[in-house]
């Protein structure tokens, strides 16, 4: 993959969609420093795959920033609370679930806004999807819309000339159709993770919201999931 001379920094959580996003970025000839977050998340091994997808790509340089935000709670995530499981896709809500981290998503990409700037970098990459989705506020696109907005009024750069771009090349994507895209450009989905609440050693439940919409995806794609599950 190309190491190309416009930087963007990439949100790199280790699981499925910024695995995606990740080598869609590097396909554009973007030079790419991706980002990761240990925030008291309780599916801390997908911090592994994300310094696994990072190490086997062109990636620059790869930051982890560790933030408390258990120290909130308001998750079952980021709490001993029970993650809910079902049995089937057609058994999730569209209601915001108990999964949803408050205003994760907007730390996250200030975060990457300030390294962007610091950088001199103007593009961000977030792999939001507003289609297969378990009902996250931050995941929309009037959300992004107006954090692009937010940043480029708050920033020196932004307020020099240099806007920042907030890139989501999988907002309007199924999951199905972001795993096709992901392996033509090869992504390695073995090396990623979607389970909330994954036994000891990664083994995902295959019950909580993000797995049922994994396999769902992988199913409709017509491929078999290389993660394993209980």
């Amino acid at each position: 993959m190309s190491m190309g001379g416009r930087k963007a920094v990439v949100l790199l959580s280790g699981g499925l969609d910024s695995a995606t996003v990740l080598a869609m970025a590097e396909a554009d000839d973007f030079a790419v420093y991706a980002m990761s977050f240990l925030y008291g998340q309780r599916h801390v091994v997908e911090l592994d795959c994300a310094r696994a997808l990072a190490a086997q790509s062109s990636v620059i340089e790869h930051r982890e920033v560790e933030i408390d935000l258990s120290s909130l709670g308001g998750s079952t995530l980021t709490t001993d609370a029970a993650v809910p499981k079902h049995d089937s896709v057609d058994e999730l809500s569209d209601e915001i679930p108990s999964t949803y981290v408050p205003a994760r998503n907007t730390i996250f990409l200030s975060y990457a806004l300030a390294w962007a700037e610091v950088l001199q970098a103007t593009d961000v990459f977030i792999g939001v999807n507003a289609l297969d989705y378990s009902g996250y506020p931050d995941c929309r696109p009037e959300y992004i819309a107006a954090f692009e907005q937010m940043a480029n009024l708050a920033t020196a750069a932004g307020v020099g000339g240099n806007r920042l771009v907030i890139h989501t090349p999988l907002i309007h994507l199924t999951k199905a159709e972001i795993i096709k895209r992901g392996l033509s450009l090869g992504v390695d989905y073995g090396k990623t993770t979607s389970c909330y609440d994954p036994a000891p050693g990664g083994v995902a439940c295959g019950h909580c919201d993000s797995c049922l919409l994994r396999l769902k995806g992988f199913s409709e794609a017509g491929v078999v999931d290389p993660r394993p599950y209980k």
